[in-house]
């Protein structure tokens, strides 16, 4: 069985949902955003931000998975 595929993947997602975070962050912190009339852009950021977190969290959750898998895999051929 092989692990590094969904390792790999959930390593990415955790890369890509960190970058997205901290973008999103820095639209919410701008003084541009924030002097923009309509709150739109700033619901936005808002709304996006959370999904980043959740990206994050599932990501988190596929590595310590696979992780668990290869532990187990090491116990069962050790």
């Amino acid at each position: 069985m092989n692990v590094n595929g969904p390792l790999q993947t959930g390593i990415t997602g955790i890369e890509r949902g960190l970058q997205d975070a901290k973008t999103n962050a820095a639209d919410i912190a701008s003084a541009k955003q924030m002097e923009s009339p309509s709150s739109k852009d700033l619901a936005k950021s808002l709304v996006v931000l959370a999904a980043d977190k959740t990206q994050v969290a599932a990501s988190a959750k596929v590595v310590k998975t696979a992780d668990q898998t290869l532990g187990s895999l090491l116990d069962v051929t050790a």
